[in-house]
């Protein structure tokens, strides 16, 4: 549903081809019922001034300018809650491919306007005279909506010039002559000049810019191929975030870059440390971390995970106002432990004080009907230091002294009757385990797996 209720929007965007943007404009206004009633739609138009729209369209043309300006006209509208794009340039229905994929609204195709139009309004028409830039004809556009086996396209032998209407009247004529029975304009600005020659065309003229407004009036929406982009908190901490994602890398099955995941990372290490707000009152992270996700999602993220065990512990305040799902990591491990760990009944949670003092991990396993094994306060200190210390993980130190009394730590855990350890804190999977241990669990990799997961099936669901 649109943003204005029941009344779509769609955005025209114009400035590469002015005239005629301006006609398509006037063609959709006229389409709108009268009173406001049921079909009635907004129509916006966003232009800014372009650089190269005098360019010359021939075979050498480059349409790089083109798009960033497209892209960014599409990124404005977007702002705007337009429900779908029309493009009446035929230079750039030739990138469409290029923009879809960076954009989340859809594109109304003008040549899919015109093939169906002429399919169902002139049906017998088989030899259609094609009126267009010398880039385009390059470009084979129309070749790819009207086939050979059905149709011969015929053009004029010198490109056509659309500010001179006796050269456009002897192309067409042109093309007359070489048997079309139909003449399609190709440059958006044909359809202006095709009302002052209407008089002297011996075969039928399509107006583009009528037909276009006339299928994006009858626009209802429809399933549009979406890229699936996975939404990452990042920076909480800056190395975890680093391993969160390289772990997704890992574990996508990818035979070349295009086949990995989309992510998109709101990395921001000044959110108020999670830990030290639960444990001794410090800055609240929670609506740090709300606007994290809320930018994720304005991004176009589908699934948004926050590789951080404590910052757990405050979504459950904000999920509810978010539009799409985070993935609990703590329940995804919980669940891995199980199915994967049966005999299991005694689970060692490493994790910083202020996860232990949330209870997120403790609810969580003590309703699946496990025990669970924490440090004693001691080892919890030097748990604590192994993370945060001057020569902890957050320091950037995996050896030495951390390595150690991360060892220490684990055998007092196991020692005391561990069956199974959870790595609490993201960073603790970032340090060498020991060589002889009961299973340890990364929920940083357990996630990472999930989230592949979900994204494989996102992508099923939209085929």
């Amino acid at each position: 549903m649109s943003a204005a209720g029941n009344k779509k929007s769609l955005g025209i965007v114009g400035g590469l081809t002015s005239p005629a943007s301006d006609d398509l404009f006037f063609n959709l206004v006229k389409s709108t019922p009268a009173g406001g009633g049921e079909g009635c739609f907004r129509v916006i138009m966003e232009q800014s001034p372009f650089d190269d729209e005098k360019a010359a369209a021939d075979e050498s043309f480059n349409p790089t300018f083109r798009k960033l300006y497209i892209f960014n006209t599409i990124t404005a509208l977007e702002e705007r809650k337009i429900d779908a794009v029309l493009l009446n340039c035929f230079i750039s229905n030739t990138i469409i491919e290029d923009l879809k994929s960076s954009i989340s609204t859809p594109i109304i195709n003008l040549m899919d306007a015109l093939s169906s139009f002429v399919r169902r309004e002139h049906p017998q028409a088989r030899r259609l005279g094609i009126l267009t830039s010398s880039y385009v004809r390059k470009e084979r556009l129309f070749e790819s909506y009207f086939d050979s086996d059905s149709y011969d396209l015929i053009y004029p032998a010198k490109q056509v010039q659309a500010d001179s209407p006796e050269l456009i009247h002897q192309a067409c004529q042109e093309l007359a002559d070489k048997g079309a029975e139909l003449i399609i304009p190709g440059l958006a600005e044909l359809p202006l000049i095709f009302e002052s020659l209407r008089a002297r065309q011996l075969i039928p003229v399509i107006d583009s810019n009528q037909v276009y407004a006339n299928y994006a009036a009858a626009y209802r929406g429809g399933a549009t191929e979406k890229t699936f982009k996975l939404g990452v908190v990042g920076g909480v901490g800056p190395s975890a975030t680093v391993d969160f994602m390289d772990k997704i890398i890992k574990n996508t099955k990818a035979g070349n870059d295009q086949e990995h995941i989309r992510m998109v990372v709101e990395h921001n290490p000044q959110i108020p440390d999670r830990t030290v707000y639960l444990v001794s009152g410090g800055p609240d992270p929670t609506i740090p971390l709300y606007a994290a996700c809320k930018r994720l999602e304005a991004n176009g993220a589908d699934l948004i995970a926050i590789p951080c065990n404590t910052a757990h512990a405050f979504i459950v305040r904000f999920q509810q106002y978010l539009s799409i799902p985070i993935v609990n990591m703590l329940v995804e491990t919980v669940d891995i432990i199980r199915q994967q760990c049966a005999d299991a009944s005694v689970v060692g949670v490493l994790a910083t004080t202020g996860t232990l003092q949330s209870r997120v991990y403790h609810e969580l396993l003590e309703q699946t009907g496990y025990d669970v094994l924490v440090p004693d306060e001691q080892h919890q200190e030097i748990l604590m230091d192994v993370i945060f210390g001057e020569k902890g993980i957050k320091a950037g130190f995996t050896k030495g002294v951390c390595l150690r009394d991360f060892h220490k730590v684990i055998k007092h855990v196991v020692d005391r009757g561990a069956d199974v350890l959870i790595l609490g804190c993201t960073e603790l999977p970032l340090l060498e385990l020991p060589q002889k241990s009961v299973t340890s669990l990364d929920p940083t990799d357990i996630l990472a797996r999930k989230c592949v997961e979900m994204s494989l099936h996102e992508s099923d669901s939209a085929l």
